[in-house]
């Protein structure tokens, strides 16, 4: 095998460091038995390192390039254009030229070929790199063909591949390009076969773009293809476009645009029979190669031809079963408000921990609701609660519902588990309930902190076995239960009962105002306390305007009040240390481990607020819900039967002010819990690491327990399963969880079916009432928090560990949230109006616009 040259039949797809991905995959597809590929070799990546090393000035321009802010656009642009010119600039070594030459002669020397490049970053599993370099077609003769391999080797650097390497992370000098050079087809037809639906995400149903001519009319966006949809074996679904334009190749080498003829315009570029053969075909790749793929064809006198096969890098993933049946998942993240992919360790933690089976995909967790839905009794009890905390999850499950016998129906007798929703018995409202709740779950973690200290090695990971099982008995705990649904069902009464009594929307919201025994809103207003001791020391709030790193809490003390600030911080971390962004996942940075987060919250605070802020919130909360309660208690009691509406309404709102705040204590146990084991789990990794076992201890986040008790066991780790985890994980990034998933893949969001939002405003859940209207600050991460007095808040999600800037905004925009989401807890804590369920909020309001929240009806008007 010439190193410089080999015949794509030489080929397979585990090559791609030889022939790059565009290159691996056409090898593949040639050995696939019934699929037919243009025939044509492929110039090495050897070949090209060698042209790169006969250019002196790339490595300059390279070092150059990796120091660029990819944000830097008329930097990359020259750089980037400089970088072709320099490798377009190398002739071709006579050697290389010449292997080239013996191949083309095999294949015809005057036949006419599609020059395309391959670089070995594309057409990857996680990262498709489409369009990101070059293709020609129609080269006709060897010194064109030669000419354009070389600017398909310069066209690594084409501005668009430039940036999309910067933006993801990848190093320049990794990523090297081969060069596939392939006999011409001239088609009638031609286009792409996705065989899973790129927009729904569904598996079973493929979708075949078709135009006249070349494809490069449909992708260049020149005309609109005909669509086809296929689903088991039959064309379901069609859209005739009206091609008026198309590509051709020309004798001599190039492409021209035509017109077509106005007859053929309308008529379809395949036929239902072809548009079926050509799925079929698509579905033996898809068998080759593992995974849906987005397929480039075209159709000639002798059939099919497949130029190109890569990966669909935008499916949601779907849970794996084992079985062939149907299910319906519930997205997790949606419910804990944390939408971002976890680790493995993350993951496996919370699995172990949870109190339903949970399966992940994307490195996101699902519930699987089949059987719930199956059943009439519990599908009605679980869209009820679904549906009170987020009706976007209930819409997608209707809409599920709707799909012919997706769900299997089974008798009421089998309603696969408890019902959901059900009240739980009574309790009296005694808030001496609540104290004693609290006090079992800190006797519960104080004895976990104490026995954990002396386990190591094998033997930890056994304890933490049992600590698994004390900590889902705890959070199973009934009493416990039959407080946070006393506190929802109070809640849910209060709005239902005030609204159809007095006409009033969303009447608890103000009831519920600084509630008692909510830890999470205790949180924010202790941060303002911690302001408080900073405020008056000047030079404290210089030196924390410019910490960078988190060795600050030692430097504090050489400062005029600073051992005071440290002690205030040191306290506030104490109590709630070990809370962070996306706190279910256990691999995440808490505050002890990162205080720096902190920072910027305590200086808004320090210059928004005036001393003793917390204490007069808290009051003036309690004192707007106490005016609500006389003024509801009068409005009912002039009402007929007015004395028994009142008197039925004060037990409520006595009920909802007694339980409601503890409904967030739970949350705070399993992060305390969360944290104890993450730290015994660390230093498990730092004897790893002393030992030669793992280069650093945060690889462990790559390992599932199981997988890291294994490892102590044995002192032995794959390093390219991590390897392999890291890269995964990297991808999961790039996705977004859908609210409904189903074993089909199909990705299931959900609408608001509502005509009360004015044109042009966005709709979403009211969870805190009121109106409100400011400057939007777009906050995507907690440290980057730069809030003046009026603000308001818009972001993906937030959970407990958002609530410190809760306090210094005056309104709440989320993408993901519902009723009881801790958000909306929150903002109706501090009386802030909130929206939450805006589909792209972060996306379609730009920060610093003004807008006003319409936290009783549910919408965001843009106002400039």
């Amino acid at each position: 095998m010439d190193r410089y040259v080999w015949d794509l039949q030489e080929i397979d797809e585990t090559q791609v460091a030889v022939v790059g991905g565009k290159g691996a995959h056409l090898g593949g597809l040639s050995g696939i038995e019934g699929v037919h590929v243009p025939g044509g070799f492929c110039v090495t990546t050897d070949a090209f390192r060698r042209i790169m090393a006969e250019a002196p000035s790339i490595d300059d321009l390279l070092d150059r390039l990796s120091r660029l802010n990819p944000d830097d656009r008329q930097e990359i642009r020259t750089l980037s254009a400089r970088l072709r010119r320099a490798v377009e600039a190398v002739a071709i070594p006579d050697d290389l030229a010449a292997a080239i030459t013996r191949a083309l002669a095999r294949f015809g020397e005057q036949a006419a070929y599609a020059v395309r490049s391959s670089a070995t970053a594309e057409d990857l599993p996680t990262a498709s790199f489409a369009g990101q370099q070059d293709t020609y077609l129609n080269i006709v003769g060897s010194t064109a063909i030669l000419r354009h391999v070389s600017r398909c080797w310069a066209s690594l650097f084409t501005e668009r591949a430039v940036t999309y390497r910067q933006r993801n992370g990848i190093d320049h000098r990794t990523v090297h390009m081969a060069v596939v050079v392939q006999r011409m087809v001239l088609p009638h037809s031609a286009g792409i076969l996705f065989t899973a639906d790129p927009v729904t995400g569904n598996r079973k149903v493929a979708t075949v773009d078709a135009g006249f001519g070349l494809g490069e009319a449909l992708v260049s966006g020149l005309v609109n293809p005909d669509v086809f949809k296929v689903r088991g074996g039959e064309v379901v679904a069609k859209a005739i476009a009206a091609k008026q334009r198309a590509v051709h190749a020309l004798p001599a080498g190039g492409t021209q645009e035509v017109v077509i003829d106005s007859r053929r315009q309308e008529q379809p570029a395949l036929t239902d029979t072809q548009v079926v053969q050509l799925v079929q075909l698509g579905r033996r790749i898809e068998a080759h190669f593992g995974r849906p793929q987005d397929i480039e064809w075209c159709l000639a006198e002798d059939g099919f031809q497949i130029v190109q096969s890569r990966p669909i890098t935008t499916l949601f993933p779907i849970p794996e079963t084992g079985d062939q049946e149907n299910h319906v998942y519930v997205s997790v993240g949606h419910q804990q408000m944390m939408t971002d992919p976890m680790k493995p360790l993350g993951l496996s933690m919370w699995q172990l921990t949870a109190m339903a089976p949970m399966h992940q995909a994307g490195g996101r967790l699902f519930v699987d609701v089949t059987r719930r839905l199956a059943s009439p009794a519990s599908r009605a009890g679980l869209l009820d609660v679904v549906g009170r905390g987020d009706p976007l999850v209930r819409d997608a499950l209707e809409t599920v519902l709707e799909l012919d016998d997706f769900v299997p129906a089974l008798p009421d007798a089998d309603p696969g588990g408890p019902p959901v929703g059900t009240a739980p018995t009574s309790i009296e409202t005694d808030p001496a309930i609540v104290t004693e709740l609290i006090e079992r779950n800190e006797a519960s973690v104080a004895a976990l902190e104490r026995d954990i200290r002396t386990k190591s090695g094998p033997a930890l990971f056994d304890f933490l076995l049992e600590a698994f099982d004390e900590h889902k008995r705890v959070l199973s705990d009934p009493l416990s239960m039959q407080v946070i649904m006393a506190g929802m069902q109070a809640t849910w009464w209060l709005n239902d009962k005030l609204h159809e009594w007095l006409g009033e929307k969303n009447a608890a919201d103000t009831l519920t105002l600084s509630a008692p025994d909510n830890i999470t809103s205790e949180m924010g207003l202790a941060l303002l306390d911690v302001a408080d001791v900073i405020r008056p020391h000047p030079d404290v709030v210089a030196f924390l305007r410019g910490v960078e790193d988190e060795g600050f809490l030692d430097e504090l003390a050489k400062l005029a009040g600073g051992t005071e600030a440290r002690d205030a911080i040191e306290a506030y971390l104490d109590r709630y240390g070990m809370r962070c962004v996306g706190e279910i996942d256990i691999t995440r940075p808490r505050w002890r481990e990162r205080p720096s987060t902190l920072v910027p919250v305590i200086l808004d605070n320090v210059r928004n607020f005036e001393p003793g802020a917390a204490v007069r919130r808290f009051e003036q909360g309690r004192e707007k819900a106490q005016q609500k309660e006389q003024g509801v208690l009068a409005r009912l009691r002039a009402l007929p039967d007015g004395d028994q509406k009142a008197d039925e309404t004060k037990r409520m709102i006595d009920r909802v002010r007694t339980f409601i705040g503890y409904r967030e204590y739970p949350k705070y146990g399993i992060v305390r819990r969360y944290f104890v084991y993450k730290q015994a789990l660390l230093k498990e990794a730092e004897r790893l690491v002393q030992a030669d076992v793992l280069p650093e201890k945060e690889d462990i986040f790559y390992l599932t327990f199981q997988e890291l008790h294994d490892v102590v066991r044995s002192h032995r780790v794959d390093d390219e399963l991590i390897r392999q985890r890291k890269d995964a994980f990297r991808s999961y990034q790039a996705l977004t969880p859908p609210r409904v998933l189903t074993s089909e893949g199909e990705t299931v969001t959900g609408s608001y079916r509502r005509d009360d939002v004015p044109a042009g405003a966005l709709a979403g859940l009211p969870v805190s009432a009121g109106t409100v209207e400011g400057r939007a600050r777009v906050i995507l991460d907690m440290a980057d928090a730069d809030l003046e007095a009026g603000d308001i808040l818009v972001t993906a999600y937030t959970d407990p560990s958002w609530s410190p800037l809760f306090v210094g905004i005056t309104g709440l925009v989320t993408e993901v949230g519902g009723l009881m989401t801790h958000g909306a807890v929150i903002a109706r804590e501090y009386g802030l109006p909130a929206v939450v369920g805006v589909e792209q909020a972060t996306r379609l309001i730009r920060d610093g616009q003004r807008i006003r929240v319409h936290g009783t009806d549910g919408y965001v008007e843009i106002l400039a």
